[in-house]
């Protein structure tokens, strides 16, 4: 484990002295604005010294009033209530509790099973790992049982396409497949069908352009709420403000976390839509509000920071520079498609991913004994550069980066395949 010690722009620096290129924004796709930002960590300060905290159960603070009216106006459509909690898997718990009461409150109280997509990711509590699709097998085996009225169905998995088809004549089979997935869990049965725009936390895969339109008229048809979730995908990171705007679709309700602070305090929320709301308030007694809370949901401190964040990325065009880098990153990451191992280059932003397999023709994976993850990360690491490997090699940089940072990750990237070439014998 690297333990570090500063972190300044796009770099990190251990307790040792090495310095890194940060290529994850933290390790986890978080500091889109970069490290060592004093004017965030500034008004943090101010704020606590002047008040950090009162619970949201029945109060509120002036920053974070000013933040829930700034995401109404950032957030796409008719996304204008927000419900803030601490981070992204409490955001997505809040977005399915908000689901379910509202079709109660529609007098449909059998709508509650939840649809997502194998290869998501939506968080770690266990409503969150319930619904996740990746290292579905493995949270089965060892936390079962889980939620039940959670369905997961296949994804858009264009390079490793579960029925072996090809886009674009495979007519987008998985989006049909989730309405035959409505149809047999019985259409009044399902609360909400939940996805990622561009799924990141497992091997990033960027949609077809007519497969999120699909999701949101199958949604309509049912009467189903579409959750999209944007904790990884929000505040710039794919070269929009939220990664929908690519696609013109609103969903009912959006959740986001990481970089609406970009890591400088701790804030997710999920925010829904006007249509969501009125039911909510045209109900009558208890049943008026959401009957949900988190003790630091809406913390005045962190919303402070949020929106010193938020003004940041505002004034230095950020989410701009996210669509160019990121298409100088994909350009440069492309041209190392010639290598054997590389099977496929994809992203969207500054959001990208290389796959790595032993066969091109076949698109055969490393197997586990050759521990293609951790040496490909390692190797990249001595080059100077941090990145995260899974069955692809995922790079999600801060957005302030510029061509000096994609040059490196490029080079870097090239150089670990023509070694881990030679280690295979692969060529």
């Amino acid at each position: 484990m690297i333990v570090f010690a500063k972190g300044e722009g796009c770099y990190l620096t251990d307790i040792h002295g090495q310095r890194y290129l940060d290529g994850l924004s933290g390790g986890a796709f978080v500091t889109n604005i970069g490290h060592g930002r004093k004017e965030v960590a500034d008004a943090y300060a101010r704020q606590a010294a002047e008040l950090a905290y009162v619970s949201p159960y029945n109060f509120a603070a002036p920053p974070t009033i000013a933040l829930a009216s700034k995401l109404a106006e950032l957030a796409p459509g008719d996304l204008k209530h927000t419900f803030f909690t601490s981070g992204g898997s409490e955001a997505v718990e809040s977005a399915l509790k908000i689901a379910k009461q509202y079709h109660w409150l529609n007098g449909e109280p059998k709508r509650s099973k939840v649809i997502s997509r194998r290869g998501s990711y939506h968080g770690a509590s266990f409503y969150a790992m319930s619904i996740s699709g990746a290292s579905h097998d493995y949270n089965s085996k060892i936390f079962a049982p889980l939620v039940p009225g959670c369905t997961q169905v296949p994804w858009h998995n264009c390079y490793r396409c579960e029925y072996r088809l090809e886009y674009p004549s495979c007519d987008l089979l998985c989006a049909h497949m989730l309405e035959r997935a409505v149809l047999h869990e019985g259409p009044e049965t399902v609360a909400a069908i939940i996805a990622e725009p561009v799924p990141a936390a497992a091997t990033i895969h960027v949609p077809p352009a007519e497969y999120l339109p699909m999701l949101r008229r199958i949604a309509d048809k049912y009467g189903i709420l579409l959750i999209l979730d944007e904790v990884i995908n929000g505040f710039g990171r794919t070269g929009k403000m939220f990664a929908q705007e690519h696609w013109n679709v609103v969903p009912d309700i959006m959740t986001v976390a990481k970089g609406i602070t970009s890591g400088y305090a701790p804030m997710g929320a999920a925010i829904a839509s006007t249509k969501i709301v009125a039911k909510f308030d045209a109900a009558k007694g208890r049943e008026s509000g959401l009957n949900h809370v988190f003790s630091f949901g809406g913390h005045a401190a962190s919303a402070a920071a949020a929106l010193k964040n938020i003004e940041i990325m505002e004034r230095e065009r950020l989410v701009e520079n996210s669509a160019v880098m990121g298409a100088y990153l994909l350009e440069g990451l492309s041209h190392l498609r010639k290598y054997p191992i590389v099977g496929d280059v994809r992203g969207l932003g500054l959001l990208a991913a290389v796959e790595l397999v032993k066969s091109k023709k076949t698109r055969q994976p490393f197997s586990p004994e050759e521990q293609m993850p951790a040496r490909v990360t390692a190797h990249l690491r001595e080059l100077g550069v941090l990145a995260r490997t899974y069955q692809v090699v995922e790079f999600g940089p801060p957005l302030t980066a510029g061509r000096r940072e994609i040059d490196m990750i490029v080079e870097a990237m090239e150089k670990t395949i023509v070694w881990f070439s030679k280690e295979t014998g692969i060529s």
